[in-house]
């Protein structure tokens, strides 16, 4: 394996992580559209399938690159599936275990 092969494979299991994450870490839908009442969870999870498809497109087009892409069963696609999801933990974690103290605006002397 050449150097530019494992770059891009470290590359591209750094932006997989970071697109697992990016449904959990900002309330606008795809980091673009800003919605008025916020994400729920199934936008977020409609969002991480989309960003995994966006993932696996970016990997197969490094595969193109590289080289004849290999024909895959259906266990490989199980198995990546699950890897995006467990990189997709630390955000799940971020967005609904940790507490996140906000002030609130009728408590005297904040927000004012």
């Amino acid at each position: 394996m050449s150097q530019s092969t494992s770059i891009s494979i470290y590359a591209l299991l750094a932006l997989a992580f970071c697109l697992a994450n990016l449904p959990f870490v900002n309330q606008r839908l795809f980091a673009v559209v800003a919605l008025k009442a916020g994400k729920t969870p199934l936008h977020r999870l409609g969002e991480l399938v989309v960003w995994f498809f966006v993932a696996g497109a970016v990997g197969l087009a490094l595969e193109q690159h590289a080289g004849q892409i290999a024909k895959q069963q259906w266990e490989f696609y199980a198995i990546l599936a699950t890897l995006f999801v467990t990189f997709a933990f630390p955000g799940f974690v971020y967005r609904y275990l940790l507490r996140h103290d906000t002030p609130r605006h009728d408590t005297p002397g904040v927000g004012t």
